[in-house]
């Protein structure tokens, strides 16, 4: 299974209003593991950068004057997250900034059914407590030292080492991932089958045991449900 773990900066909150993305990061998970692969991209958003969300990420004007348009990098960010599950702490808002953009120049927008949002599932699991990336990070003993400022890539693969604590922890599943079964001419994970023991394991209930057994059954006369065959 893939999934998308995924964060964008933006120029403030809404794009309706002139608001525009300036960098898009993800991490791509295979069976819940990092392969990785990620993806990277800054966007210069053809406007001035508010201060207010400058101190957010430190992305000024003079850094995103020559990185390409939104436009030119549409289609490859579009190919790399494909059809698979994107996982977005306050996934409303990721959403929202990415249709906006992908509607402006004439490409397909991204069903919201697609989205997982981590934030929604922390408020569930622990209601009443923070659940800002920050404090997920707390909770689950995450490192994000290296977080001075916001940064869409850095923020995506912090978020994926809090989605898998948040889902039951960094566990491998029980059988190799399908690529690591691909790649070793085995069978699919969803084709593994236990193999037969060669040898029998011994029986766990003793002589004196089996022996106290019939001799019950036999005490209780010859329409004991035990002695039924079925």
């Amino acid at each position: 299974m893939r999934e998308i773990v995924l964060d964008t900066e933006t120029t403030g909150f809404e794009p309706t209003e002139g608001d525009r993305i300036v960098e898009i990061g993800a991490v791509e998970l295979f069976n819940h593991m990092p392969t990785g692969r990620t993806y990277h991209q800054y966007i210069n958003p053809q406007r001035p950068m508010p201060k207010a969300a400058f101190e957010v990420h430190g992305l000024g004007d003079d850094f995103l004057r020559d990185k390409p348009v939104f436009r030119d990098i549409a289609q490859a960010f579009l190919d790399f997250v494909g059809s698979d599950l994107l996982v977005i702490h306050n996934a409303s808002f990721d959403m929202k900034f990415l249709n906006h953009e992908l509607g402006v120049v004439g490409l397909p927008k991204l069903p919201l059914k697609q989205a997982l949002d981590t934030l929604a599932i922390a408020r569930q699991k622990f209601p009443g407590s923070p659940a800002s990336l920050d404090a997920l990070c707390r909770r689950f003993g995450v490192d994000n030292s290296n977080r001075e400022k916001h940064g869409a890539l850095l923020d995506s693969e912090i978020l994926a080492e809090v989605y898998l604590e948040l889902i039951g922890g960094r566990q491998p599943d029980f059988a190799l991932s399908a690529e690591s079964q691909r790649a070793a001419g085995g069978p699919q994970a969803d084709e593994w089958r236990p193999k037969p023991r060669p040898t029998a394991l011994p029986p766990r209930i003793t002589e004196v045991e089996i022996t106290a057994h019939i001799t019950f059954v036999e005490k209780l006369g010859e329409t004991a449900i035990w002695r039924k065959r079925q």
